[in-house]
């Protein structure tokens, strides 16, 4: 099966390639998408796991680098096809692109290395199945409570002699012959603890050294199976030889050197993306436009819907994506525009109220775009200072509350700290109608996607504690009382189907992009931090 799949495609192109971490698949990828989807739906008839596709629509290479409307005119259109890591244990499969580097070949050094390190890993299983090995962890746990019983108990004993010893000084009609009793009665029981204690050194020290014996090759095998496993990684790594769209070829290893992680993590250059760049690069075609989206039920914690289309993950594909792309299409992507203008809704000589528009910052950031701090500075006369008391998502719009003071904004943060504040914001979800007048609450532990910046997903062991009640008040709207403030929660609680199971309508992250993301602060309650008066703000 050919992997240029041809496309019949008439409508207009792009001029320029799209940046795979924040685009809108574009009507040439939805064709290319609707072709390739019967052999999806093939290959994924009986799996139980959902997996990422992907599609890149390219054309023949132009020589002529003057040509700023070469896309228009590329005629004809053809696609490849790929998906992320492996399908049915493998990482190849009829009509998609072959992986970057195959290191799946039986007699290779990938799998003979891999073979050392399972026999490793079936001797660790045998050592910790032993059962001369779990009868010595039973003796040594008996031990230790027989010698704290025995230890007690003496102790105990110690205790009783010099009460009584006690009571019969404190009546005062003792003997010089009786009070050496005592004393000898007391050395001799200071004596047997000492004894005690002793012995059950002694037999701990022997059941301890039975144990020993097999931790000591438990953490042996450990430390093979370590440097083993790690010299294999870095082998792969130096095995992925990534070409960029100059022809330029470098390792993962070397991609990677420059930037926090320092090194690739684990399944780097195994997802869609790069598989499909590097096909077009080294078969001599053009890139044109890309998407991924994602086929079957969604993995545990992540949010992912079926057939939905979703941006390249961060941890792993944004250093390979940018040396192989151009650096005008991975620029920064600016985000939405502002849907209005800042609105000041209450002001005193503490505080500002304002209604943030959304694609405003809350805060400035690393571009120069305004925000609702840089407008308020502007504004300040008589040493006022904007002062951050809690944030908005640039995309969310709605009420935020600015303090004019360090006093002002110390008490105001304790607020929110002790949840005395409240707020409300007003959703739009996508997805099936609602059942007005249902109420309820959203338990789910999150936790930042630390390869998938800036996404948070469900974590039940790591996770942070977060909680939203909701109220239904239209088939597709909702009000939301957060009583935690974590990163996305209001997104995160929607779209996830342990919560309404219905993205924010315009969410990019967590659901399908709009034309802004319809997440609303309409309303906030505080307790104002000078005369001590609850106020109450609604937009």
């Amino acid at each position: 099966m050919t992997l240029t799949h041809p496309l019949l495609y008439d409508g207009p192109l792009p001029e320029t390639m799209n940046n795979p971490f924040d685009y809108m698949p574009h009507p040439v990828c939805e064709a290319a998408v609707r072709d390739i989807l019967p052999r999806v739906q093939e290959l994924m008839r009986n799996s139980p796991e959902g997996k990422m596709f992907g599609v890149l629509v390219v054309g023949k290479r132009v020589e002529n680098k003057m040509d700023t409307n070469a896309y228009a005119r590329r005629r004809p259109l053809y696609y490849l096809a790929a998906f992320s890591g492996q399908l049915d244990g493998r990482y190849q499969q009829p009509g998609f692109v072959p992986p970057v580097f195959d290191f799946l070949d039986p007699k290779g050094y990938f799998k003979r290395k891999e073979t050392e390190i399972t026999a490793i890993n079936h001797e660790i299983s045998r050592l910790q199945a032993d059962k001369d090995y779990l009868l010595s962890i039973r003796n040594l746990q008996r031990c230790i409570g027989d010698a704290d019983h025995e230890i007690e108990k003496a102790k105990a004993n110690m205790q009783e002699a010099k009460q009584k010893r006690d009571f019969v000084r404190a009546k005062g009609m003792i003997s010089s012959e009786m009070e050496a009793a005592f004393v000898r009665e007391s050395q001799f029981l200071k004596a047997e603890l000492k004894r005690v204690k002793r012995s059950w050194a002694e037999r701990l020290a022997e059941a301890q050294a039975a144990v020993d014996e097999y931790t000591i090759q438990l953490e042996t095998l450990g430390n093979q199976r370590k440097m083993k496993s790690e010299a294999l990684q870095q082998w792969l790594f130096g095995h992925f030889e990534m070409v960029n769209y100059r022809g330029e070829k470098r390792d993962l290893l070397q991609i990677f050197q420059d930037t926090v992680q320092q090194r690739p993590p684990a399944g780097t250059g195994d997802c869609c993306e790069p598989k499909l760049l590097q096909y077009a690069y080294t078969h001599g075609l053009e890139p044109v436009q890309m998407a991924m989206f994602w086929w079957g039920p969604s993995p545990d914690g992540e949010i992912r819907r079926h057939l939905h289309y979703y941006p390249a993950c961060s941890g792993k594909c944004k250093p390979v994506l940018s040396y192989m792309l151009p650096p005008e299409v991975i620029a920064e992507f600016p985000g939405c525009a502002f849907s209005g203008q800042l609105e000041i809704v209450y002001e005193d000589a503490d505080l500002w109220v304002v209604d943030k528009p959304s694609g405003m910052l809350s805060v400035p950031g690393k571009s120069p775009r305004e925000s609702v701090i840089s407008i308020l500075k502007a504004r300040c006369t008589d040493g006022d200072e904007p002062l951050v008391v809690h944030r908005l998502d640039m995309d969310t719009s709605g009420l935020l509350l600015v303090a004019k003071n360090k006093s002002a904004q110390r008490q105001l943060h304790k607020q929110f700290v002790n949840r005395e504040i409240r707020k409300t914001y007003v959703a739009v979800l996508d997805g099936d109608p609602l059942s007005v007048g249902d109420e309820g609450r959203i338990e789910l532990p999150l936790a930042p996607d630390l390869m998938h910046r800036p996404f948070q997903k469900v974590d039940k062991k790591q996770g942070r504690p977060s909680v939203t009640l909701y109220r239904v008040v239209g088939e597709h709207v909702v009000e939301l009382y957060p009583l935690t403030g974590r990163t996305h929660q209001l997104r995160v609680h929607c779209a996830h189907a342990d919560g309404l199971n219905r993205s924010i309508k315009g969410d990019n992250l967590y659901g399908r992009r709009a034309d802004r993301l319809y997440l609303h602060a309409s309303r906030i309650e505080f307790m104002h931090p000078g005369t001590g008066e609850r106020m109450v703000f609604s937009r």
